[in-house]
């Protein structure tokens, strides 16, 4: 894809794909334009759309770029090509038209959009009321950093690994950590919800220094925050290899249990920060390690 010009039109995957704008700087300190934000997704395209595909996406939008106003859209616009694909799913005393991407063109024209965060469902929308895995987000209240948050997380994957399930990791893009436990069953979020709360007050309680369960902020100074809320079926987390609105292009990009422990170790937060170049390089060295998630079956016992 020539990106050379500042609009034009490509073709791919038999569709017309529109794009404008590319010079556009949307991350200013990092001079990361829109260019650089289409290139960054059709390179890691086939890690990320496994993870997207057939889940309502809510749009978050910079057409200003990071360092200015953004907004959420649920709705599909109503100037979308016609071959994005759309859902309708109930929400309260609503219907919502949500996006689905699920090829690369859709992901281009999201990119052009300036929705440089992709928040997806934990479920699909042709069975929104079955999550397909068990998340968990750990938030560090400061001074606590994502060093603090990796030494949870492997509590988290030494509590699972007990029960006989795997679990994977990957950075938030953010500040903390985020780990997941695949399921691909049939089970429903009136199972999860209780489970993931149980297993964020269990580890409060194991660990009352180090873990909160509760978003109470003063309660979390110095703690991780277990974020057990994520799995319902009307909230959305930011997806795995998903840019981050921040400073730099940073990434949510999944992680090896050796890198956390080896981020731990370390002690410095810095180390697990990836930019968008890191995660294409990492991409191509070592596939989707985040792969098991949208395919490995793990039955959650009874709590």
């Amino acid at each position: 894809m020539n990106m050379d010009t500042e609009a034009g039109e490509f073709e791919l995957e038999g569709r017309q794909v529109r794009v404008s704008n590319l010079g556009k700087v949307l991350y200013p300190k990092a001079g990361f334009t829109k260019a650089h934000v289409i290139d960054y997704y059709v390179r890691v395209a086939d890690a990320l759309l496994p993870h997207l595909r057939n889940r309502p996406l809510t749009l978050k939008r910079y057409p200003n770029g990071v360092d200015h106003p953004h907004f959420y859209e649920k709705n599909a616009p109503s100037h979308r090509p016609e071959w994005v694909r759309t859902a309708p799913i109930r929400a309260g005393s609503k219907t919502i038209d949500f996006v689905l991407c699920d090829d690369l063109p859709t992901l281009v024209w999201l990119a052009n959009l300036a929705d440089l965060e992709l928040h997806e469902s934990l479920s699909r929308a042709d069975a929104i009321e079955r999550p397909t895995a068990l998340a968990f987000d750990l938030d560090p209240g400061p001074p606590a950093t994502i060093v603090e948050c990796c030494r949870v997380g492997l509590l988290l994957e030494g509590m699972f690994r007990g029960l006989g399930l795997q679990s994977f990791p990957k950075t938030s893009g953010s500040k903390g950590l985020q780990v997941y436990v695949p399921l691909n069953t049939d089970v429903t979020y009136d199972v999860t919800k209780p489970f993931a709360k149980a297993v964020a007050e269990l580890l409060e309680r194991e660990e009352p220094r180090l873990v909160v369960s509760r978003q109470t902020k003063a309660l979390r100074k110095g703690k991780v925050l277990v974020d057990w809320s994520q799995n319902d079926e009307h909230k959305t987390t930011v997806n795995v290899y998903s840019l981050r609105a921040r400073e730099w292009p940073t990434v949510s990009t999944p992680l090896t249990w050796d890198e956390v422990r080896a981020g731990l170790e370390s002690g410095d937060p810095e180390r697990l920060v990836f930019d968008a170049d890191a995660v294409r390089a990492r991409v191509d060295e070592q596939g989707d390690l985040f792969g098991p998630v949208v395919s490995l079956v793990q039955e959650l016992p009874a709590v």
